[in-house]
């Protein structure tokens, strides 16, 4: 990790990679939709909120379209009544992986490290 080139040249963390990162996967629910994408690779509208359980339609609805126009998923519709939509990670989307996976092995170990100091 490269911060040191912005070190004291920067107004706005919006300015460099990691704010941009930042905006790509900020926020309650983008990586929670970006896990269960991972996981299921396709889902429609109602099972992502089955999912997830605790966000409401129109949250749903607003994050899932800022992350088509982030291109950070696919939008399929088919032509039929009722309309069937479903969701999958562009490949833009499924870069995100590694850094998914790194938070991951982060709470596996900081997780566990938390349960050996409560039984002390």
């Amino acid at each position: 990790m490269s911060m040191q080139e912005y070190e004291k040249k920067i107004t706005s963390l919006r300015d460099t990679p990691f704010g941009y990162t930042l905006s790509m996967i900020g926020g309650k629910w983008r990586l929670v939709i970006l896990y269960w994408l991972v996981e299921q690779e396709t889902m429609r509208f109602n099972e992502l909120k089955h999912k997830i359980g605790t966000i409401s339609d129109k949250t749903l609805s607003a994050e899932l379209k800022a992350m088509e126009t982030d291109a950070l998923i696919h939008r399929k519709v088919y032509p039929q009544i009722p309309p069937k939509v479903e969701y999958r990670l562009s490949e833009k989307g499924r870069s995100l992986l590694p850094i998914m996976e790194c938070m991951c092995a982060w709470g596996t170990e900081y997780s566990n490290q938390k349960k050996v100091n409560e039984k002390q």
